[in-house]
C-alpha cells in the first residue's frame, strides 16, 4: 500500500501551504513520513489541468428507485410534521490510518439504494403532512484545490464518486453537499428523528440545537419503525434475496469440491474458498463464514476457522452471499467431510433434519411466528428423550426447557439487508406476531453435544449438526429459496459424491 495524504494537521512546509481542506476545517496534510516534504507552485498549477470531462450523463435510476421511493412515503406519512434523520455512516479506523472497508447503514440503503460513505438522507416537513427527501452526499473531489490528489479520501487515492447530479439521476433524489448538513441542523428548527449510531458528527449537530427537540427516545422509535417496515420484503427484495442464496449454494458446492484440500491445511481454505464466490458473484460474505470441523461444530459462532479438518469428522459450514445491493442469504449444512456419514452422525443428522421438515411445515401465513420454533423443537425433545438423553415426558422437557442443554438457540429469525434482519422490531410485531407473505426467515434446528459434556454418552460428544434453509412466506405457504442444496443425509452424500467426480 502506497503511503500518502492524510486529512488534517498543519501545512507540509512554511514557505507552501497545503490546499485549503474541502471540509473548512484543516488544511491538507501528507502523511508525518512522507517522502514529499512540500507541494510547489508549478505542481499545484499544473494538477489543475488537462483532466478530461467525465461526468456521465446516460445514467439510469438504479433498479430499486421506485421501491425506495415508497418505503419513503411510507415513513413519511408516520412522522408528519417533523424532520427525519438517516446516515449512511462514516468510516472505521482498523488501525492507524487503514480503515475498515465501509457499509452503509441498513436503514440508509432501504430508503436510498445508496451505499456511500457520509451520505445523510434527509425528510424535510413540507408541513402538517408530507416531506421532501434530499440526499447529502460528498461531490467529486475539487481538482481546484488539490483534494483530489492531496487527500487520503481524494478521487486519486480510493477513487470516483459520482457527482451530485450523476447521484441524483441514479436514484431519484435531489442531492446536495453534505459537508453544508451539519450547520444547517445546528439552525434547524422543529421536531426532529436521527437514526442513531452511524454518524457522530450528525449526532453533535442535532444535541447541539436547543430547539430541535431531539430525544434517545424519539430516535429509537424511528429505527424501530423502519425495522418494521423490512418485515415484509417487497418483489425487489425477494429477487435479491434469491440471488444471494443462488451464489450462496454455488459457494457451497466450491467447498466440497476442495475438501481434500481443506483436510490438507485447515478450516481457513474453507473459508477462503466461499469468500471467493462471495466477492466473485457478491459484494462480501454477509456475516463471519461458520467453517467449523469436527467438535468445533458444536460452537454456534465458530469464526476462528483455524481448526484441523478431519475425515470421519462433521464440517458444519454456515455461510451467506452479500449481493451488490447488500442482501445476504444464510444458508448451513453439515456435511461428512470423507462424504460417509457414520451410524452415529446419520442419526443426530435425520433428527436434525426432522425437525427441520416439522418446522418448515409450520411456515404458513396467518401462523404465529413461534410456530415453526415450537414445532421443530418438539421434534428435538422427542428425540432426545427416545435416546435417553433426558427423561420424559416430552410435555415436561419442553415446559422446563431441557432440550436447550443441546439445542441451545432459536431455530430462526428474519433475513433481509441484515443476517439477523429487523432487530429492533417492536417483540409484538415480530416473535410475538404473525407470519405474512413476504416475509423471509431462516430454519435451522440444530442439535450441539460438546466435547466436555459427560451427561451423554462419550461417542455422542463432539457433535454438532445444523441445517439451516432461507424461507420465504407465500400466500398459500412457502417456498424454499435454497432448495437448491440436498438437505436428506442420503441426498447429500449423493450430492458430495457427483461434486468430487467432477474434480478431474
Amino acid at each position: 500500500m502506497e503511503s500518502g495524504p492524510v486529512r488534517g494537521g498543519k501545512p507540509v512546509t512554511e514557505q507552501q501551504p497545503a490546499p485549503e481542506n474541502p471540509e473548512g476545517d484543516e488544511p491538507i496534510k501528507q502523511r508525518k513520513n512522507g517522502l514529499y516534504p512540500a507541494v510547489s507552485d508549478e505542481l499545484a498549477e499544473n494538477m489543475k489541468s488537462g483532466w478530461a470531462d467525465t461526468e456521465l450523463r446516460d445514467l439510469q435510476p438504479i433498479p430499486q428507485a421506485a421501491e425506495t421511493a415508497r418505503r419513503r412515503a411510507e415513513l413519511s406519512a408516520r412522522f408528519p410534521g417533523e424532520r427525519l434523520v438517516i446516515p449512511a455512516g462514516n468510516l472505521r479506523t482498523r488501525s492507524n490510518d487503514t480503515e475498515y472497508a465501509f457499509r452503509a447503514s441498513t436503514e440508509y440503503v432501504y430508503l436510498t439504494g445508496d451505499q456511500t460513505q457520509d451520505g445523510v438522507l434527509v425528510l424535510e416537513p413540507t408541513g402538517p403532512e408530507g416531506h421532501t427527501a434530499t440526499l447529502y452526499l460528498l461531490p467529486r473531489s475539487d481538482r481546484e484545490n488539490g483534494e483530489f490528489w492531496l487527500d487520503g479520501q481524494g478521487e486519486l487515492w480510493v477513487g470516483r464518486r459520482h457527482s451530485l447530479t450523476e447521484a441524483e439521476l441514479l436514484l431519484g433524489l435531489p442531492a446536495k453537499d453534505v459537508r453544508e448538513l451539519a450547520d444547517a441542523l445546528r439552525e434547524a428548527t422543529g421536531p426532529v428523528r436521527n437514526v442513531r449510531g452511524h454518524d457522530a458528527g450528525i449526532e453533535a449537530a442535532l444535541t447541539d440545537n436547543p430547539g430541535g427537540n431531539a430525544t434517545a427516545e424519539r430516535d429509537e422509535e424511528l429505527r424501530v419503525f423502519i425495522s418494521e417496515q423490512r418485515l415484509v420484503k417487497d418483489a425487489f427484495e425477494i429477487g435479491e434475496l434469491q440471488k444471494a442464496v443462488d451464489s450462496t449454494v454455488r459457494g457451497f458446492e466450491d467447498v466440497v469440491k476442495v475438501l481434500d484440500k481443506a483436510e490438507a491445511t485447515s478450516e481457513r481454505y474453507i473459508e477462503g474458498t466461499f469468500f471467493l464466490r462471495a466477492r466473485v458473484e457478491g459484494n462480501d460474505i454477509g456475516y463471519g463464514s461458520i467453517c467449523a470441523a469436527g467438535p468445533h461444530a458444536t460452537t454456534l459462532h465458530w469464526v476462528r476457522n483455524d481448526g484441523p479438518v478431519r475425515s470421519g469428522e462433521l464440517l458444519l459450514l454456515d455461510a451467506g452471499v452479500e449481493t451488490h445491493t447488500l442482501y445476504t442469504a444464510d444458508v448451513t449444512r453439515t456435511l461428512p467431510i470423507n462424504g460417509t456419514y457414520t451410524e452415529l452422525q446419520r442419526k443426530i443428522y435425520d433428527a436434525v433434519y426432522e425437525a427441520q421438515e416439522a418446522g418448515i411445515a409450520a411456515v404458513v401465513p396467518g401462523a404465529k411466528y413461534r410456530d415453526f420454533h415450537d414445532a421443530a423443537q418438539r421434534v428435538l425433545a422427542e428425540k432426545l428423550v427416545e435416546w435417553g438423553l433426558v427423561e420424559g415426558p416430552v410435555e415436561r422437557v419442553l415446559e422446563l426447557g431441557l432440550q436447550r442443554r443441546w439445542t441451545l438457540h432459536g431455530t430462526g429469525h428474519m433475513l433481509g439487508l441484515d443476517v439477523h434482519d429487523c432487530a429492533v422490531a417492536r417483540t409484538e410485531t415480530y416473535v410475538d406476531g404473525v407470519l405474512e407473505p413476504g416475509m423471509v426467515l431462516t430454519v435451522e434446528p440444530g442439535l450441539y453435544f460438546q466435547a466436555d459434556d459427560t451427561t451423554v454418552p462419550e461417542e455422542y460428544r463432539g457433535i454438532g449438526v445444523r441445517i439451516e434453509d432461507d424461507i420465504l412466506v407465500t400466500e398459500d405457504g412457502n417456498r424454499n429459496l435454497s432448495a437448491g442444496l440436498p438437505r436428506t443425509s442420503a441426498d447429500v452424500e449423493a450430492w458430495m459424491a457427483a461434486l468430487k467426480g467432477t474434480q478431474g
